[in-house]
């Protein structure tokens, strides 16, 4: 008897799985909010479909009367700009410091203990002081973004590099090698790859410090708008940006996973 263990969707049959289980949510909500309609048609809570879709032609397919713009557009646009100057930046930031603190045990002695503490302050109780450093302006938003996954990043390419069999690096010098073409030919090349998957993990935080930090301190964004219409309890607006900023958060995923796949073959084919 084959076990359960050993048996393995075929490919439409994990698509249909995969997608199973966002039907019934969809079936599910749709009959709560039809239960809640019935016994308050004022009922806000859970919006029902129609309510979502006019909403959403409000925001993202009708310009707005103040401003003539498309609110959803414009909120989407403002938050994929902080998000990804922050991300690339921490990226930027991680790949130098991680490949140093990993190549050169002294660096590693000298910035490894103050990374690991800066690693364990909570980036939200520091943003009122970024915010009187930094201003109210993008660069305040940003910076949490920084301050919240560079450290982590630095920390994962750290042990990456320490990972890398010391084989390779001992041949290396055997052929000669200095120190900068071990880093750039040796260690560089093998890590990456890692870096992109440290990014595919702290996106989900990225999006977590852009959220707050939009909600405190924004005149538009998606963390912007989802803020300042709570209080009218606009569960039609909010439902609609939460799923548009999950999707962005899936595309993203997807995209650098796609890129690495193009870059670097032989590393997902060791994998």
């Amino acid at each position: 008897m084959k076990r359960w263990i050993n048996k393995k969707p075929s490919k439409a049959l994990a698509i249909a799985l995969g997608i199973l289980p966002f039907i019934l949510i969809m079936a599910l909500y749709q009959w709560g909010s039809e239960a809640r309609k019935i016994e308050n048609p004022n009922d806000k809570l859970l919006p029902s479909v129609s309510q979502i879709y006019n909403a959403v032609d409000r925001l993202a397919f009708t310009p707005s009367k103040r401003t003539g713009e498309y609110l959803f557009w414009q909120d989407t646009s403002s938050s994929l700009k902080r998000l990804l100057v922050g991300v690339v930046f921490s990226a930027a930031i991680a790949l130098v410091l991680g490949l140093i603190t990993g190549a050169l045990p002294l660096f590693a002695a000298n910035l490894n203990p103050l990374i690991t503490v800066i690693s364990l302050i909570p980036p939200m109780a520091i943003l009122p002081l970024l915010f009187i450093v930094f201003g109210l302006g993008e660069l305040s938003k940003v910076m949490l973004i920084i301050i919240g996954i560079t450290p982590f990043l630095i920390r994962d390419l750290y042990q990456k590099t320490q990972e890398i069999p010391q084989e390779q690096l001992v041949k290396a010098q055997t052929l000669g090698a200095s120190s900068f073409q071990l880093i750039n030919r040796v260690l560089l090349p093998q890590v990456l790859p890692r870096l992109m998957d440290a990014l595919r993990l702290s996106l989900g935080t990225a999006w977590l410090f852009l959220i707050a930090a939009e909600a405190i301190a924004a005149t538009e964004g998606l963390g912007y708008r989802i803020f300042l219409v709570r209080r009218y309890l606009s569960m039609d607006i909010i439902l609609p940006y939460v799923m548009w900023i999950t999707f962005l958060a899936f595309l993203l995923d997807w995209m650098l996973i796609k890129s690495s796949k193009k870059l670097f073959p032989w590393y997902h084919a060791a994998k």
